[in-house]
Order: C-alpha cells, then sequence, then structure tokens
C-alpha cells in the first residue's frame, strides 16, 4: 500500500511487533491521526503540574511553533522522543528517577487522552493510582470499607495478606505490555505512538544529576540502567504510571475472577487479599506465585509478605486501619516531626501544609495534626484553630 511500510520484528516466542510508518488510516478510511486541537489540549492537561519547570518554560517562549512542529512530527510519524534527566531520591527510600522533557510529557498526555479511557472502563475498581478520583485517600477509605465489611463492623475475626511485587518497574516486559496494548487498541496512530514510548531507552544521552554517591544507593537490580532494553519502564513520567496500570490488569483480573476474592485492593505494585480464612489466602498466594512469572515475568517480594489477622492493623499507603480508626504510619508521623524541626525556614511552609493535608487523610488525627502545629508555630508560623493549616509568615 503506498506510502505505508511495515517491518515485523521478533519479540517473545510466538509473538511479532509489528512497526508501522507512513500515514495510517483506520479501517472505515478516515483519518485516524491525532488533531492539532488533541495536542493543544494535551498541552494545557501537561502544564498543570509542570508550567513553571525550566523545560516548561523553554517550550512556551516559542509555544505556537513548538506546538506546530510537535504536531507535524507526529503526523509524519518522525516524533522520537528527547533527552531524559535522571536523578536519585532519597525519600521515603533511595529511588531512581527520570523525567522527560516538557514536549515529551505533553505527548505522553496525549496518547493518555486517547486510549486511557479504553483501559480505564475496564479496569477493577479495586485498582488505583494514576486513575483521576483513585488516588492515596480512595485506596485507604475502600480498604477500611472492605475491612468493615468482611469484619461485619469489627465483630468477626478475619485475615489479610498484604504483598509486594519485587523490582517491579524495572521488571515490566515492555514485549508483554505492547502485546497488551494491542489486544484492545486498533487504531494505527495510536498504536505508533505507544510503540514509539514504550520502546524508547532513555539511558543513552541521558543527563545525570546529582553525586554518585546518591546513585550508589540504589542496588544494582534495581537500575534501569542495568536492565536489557525490553526491560524496565523509567519511574517519573505519566505513560510510565499508565502503562503499570495496563500491565497489572492482568493480576487485578485474575485475583479478582480467577481466584474469586472479592474483598481487594492493589496501589501501583502493593496489593492486599482479604478473607475469613487463612488456608485460603494461603492457597491464593501460591496460585499468585505461580501467575505472576507465567504470565507476567514478575514476581513477589517476600521479605514483605505478610498474613496475619486483620485486628492487629492493616498498613496500606502509608495508613494504618485498625478498629474504628485510620491513623497515619508511626513511622511517616515520626519522620515528618524529625523533618519539620530541621527543614530549611523557606520550606516550613508548603511542608507544613504538605504533612497537614497527609494527616487530614486519615479519620483519626486530631493529636497528631496538634502535635505537628506545636512544631510550626514554634517555627514562627500561624496554624488554623483546627490544626489543618499553616499560613506564612508576616513580613
Amino acid at each position: 500500500m503506498p506510502g505505508i511500510r511495515t517491518s515485523t520484528t521478533a519479540t517473545r516466542p510466538g509473538t511479532t511487533r509489528t512497526t508501522t510508518t507512513g500515514r495510517a488510516r483506520s479501517a472505515n478510511g478516515n483519518d485516524a491521526g491525532f488533531t492539532f486541537q488533541d495536542l493543544v489540549v494535551a498541552y494545557f492537561d501537561c502544564r498543570r503540574t509542570k508550567r513553571n519547570t525550566a523545560s516548561a518554560l523553554a517550550f512556551e517562549q516559542d509555544l505556537e511553533r513548538n506546538l506546530a512542529e510537535l504536531h507535524e512530527s507526529i503526523e509524519d510519524r518522525s516524533y522520537q522522543p528527547g533527552r531524559s534527566i535522571c536523578f536519585v531520591i532519597t525519600r521515603p527510600k533511595p529511588r531512581e528517577v527520570w523525567a522527560a522533557g516538557f514536549r515529551d510529557r505533553v505527548v505522553h498526555h496525549l496518547l493518555y487522552n486517547r486510549i486511557g479511557p479504553i483501559f480505564e472502563r475496564s479496569f477493577v475498581a479495586d485498582s488505583c493510582a494514576c486513575i483521576k478520583g483513585r488516588g492515596t485517600l480512595y485506596a485507604a477509605t475502600r480498604m477500611e470499607a472492605k475491612i468493615r465489611s468482611i469484619t461485619q463492623n469489627w465483630s468477626r475475626r478475619a485475615f489479610y495478606l498484604k504483598c509486594d511485587l519485587a523490582n517491579f518497574f524495572v521488571s515490566i516486559d515492555k514485549r508483554i505490555l505492547f502485546d497488551l496494548i494491542t489486544r484492545k487498541v486498533s487504531d494505527p496512530a495510536s498504536l505508533w505512538l505507544a510503540e514509539t514510548i514504550l520502546f524508547h531507552d532513555p539511558r543513552p544521552g541521558a543527563q545525570v544529576q546529582g553525586s554518585p554517591s546518591k546513585f550508589a544507593l540504589i542496588p544494582p537490580h534495581k537500575s534501569l540502567f542495568n536492565q536489557s532494553p525490553d526491560f524496565g519502564l523509567p519511574i517519573g513520567n505519566l505513560g510510565s504510571q499508565f502503562f503499570a496500570n495496563v500491565y497489572l490488569d492482568e493480576l487485578d483480573q485474575f485475583v479478582k475472577h480467577r481466584l474469586g476474592c472479592r474483598h481487594y485492593v492493589r496501589y501501583v505494585d502493593d496489593f492486599i487479599l482479604l478473607h475469613e480464612s487463612q488456608q485460603q489466602l494461603s492457597a491464593w498466594l501460591s496460585e499468585i506465585r505461580n501467575f505472576l512469572p507465567a504470565r507476567l515475568g514478575l514476581k513477589l517480594n517476600d521479605s514483605k509478605t505478610i498474613l496475619q489477622p486483620i485486628d492487629r492493623g492493616v498498613d496500606v499507603v502509608g495508613q494504618v486501619v485498625k478498629p474504628w480508626r485510620r491513623t497515619l504510619r508511626r513511622r511517616t508521623f515520626n519522620d515528618a516531626m524529625r523533618r519539620m524541626g530541621v527543614v530549611p525556614d523557606e520550606e516550613t511552609f508548603t511542608s507544613a501544609n504538605s504533612y497537614f493535608g497527609l494527616l487530614r487523610q486519615t479519620s483519626r488525627s486530631h493529636a497528631d495534626r496538634a502535635q505537628l502545629a506545636k512544631v510550626v508555630m514554634h517555627r514562627g508560623h500561624v496554624v488554623d484553630g483546627r490544626f489543618t493549616k499553616a499560613f506564612r509568615r508576616s513580613a
């Protein structure tokens, strides 16, 4: 067909990956590409949280031309992701972060706006993170509701199984992931863009920021630098977060429909199953251990697998659910108090309100908020009477 070239590349055994170049059309003959209006919408979505970054300011200096050139490169299939910045964060634990440029983040939003709803319609309601309205508060309150249901408001004994996936993001097999995408997406333009983003290797030419001592904190098997090109997603981009949910939807469907677990919540790579029988949870754990490597090439972190009675407290997204209350994890609160005592003056206001917001998500936090308020007021800031918000220090 004139204007279209295809090449078939071997992937995992029994599958192929097809790359299409040139202008593509949908099956009914209508142009299936992205419009300039689609790109403008993606730009506004992206700048909500990234507008004041250096990359965003540089892009906006000549916004119209940059958007036009970006749209043209997507239309003629010449678009390639640019250089990423790699750095290490140490809280709550050392982690490698990859920050794409603003131009590429706009493209991530463009793809997500097109195919995100297709997948999210089929996601189970117990899948959280990177889904509108399903953040940490949603995960915590949903888990609390499920606990109250299975224990009949804490009047019956039940158990929970908490699991964590080992080295999740660097273990994702891109070939399996792209196969999952092709099952639901038929639009050639979307498939091409998804493949371009997914199989882009950010390591060559990456701008590495930070001291070598910080990068030394990352175990070699957890670093994207040490993975083969077809494995691992960079942490820090919308595309990676969305792709992770697509990947783990296979686990969600297995737990809910194959195992028949009614009470289940997953937040990124942490998930919890509830049941009245400890033996049933043990049997499910065995089946999950078999399913993960066979279907997704993943495995559990055995050192973080917990099976115990619910009434001891269930730790979910940093909150601990106990009879009739949800509180912030003590380690998190103690770290917050220590940090508020030493944080630079110019960061006190933003840090305080961040912690106040975190505490407000719990159902039993007045005493913790009062303790935090004392530290904030000692640092010279004003706190409202309900201990929910700090105000800037007057000049």
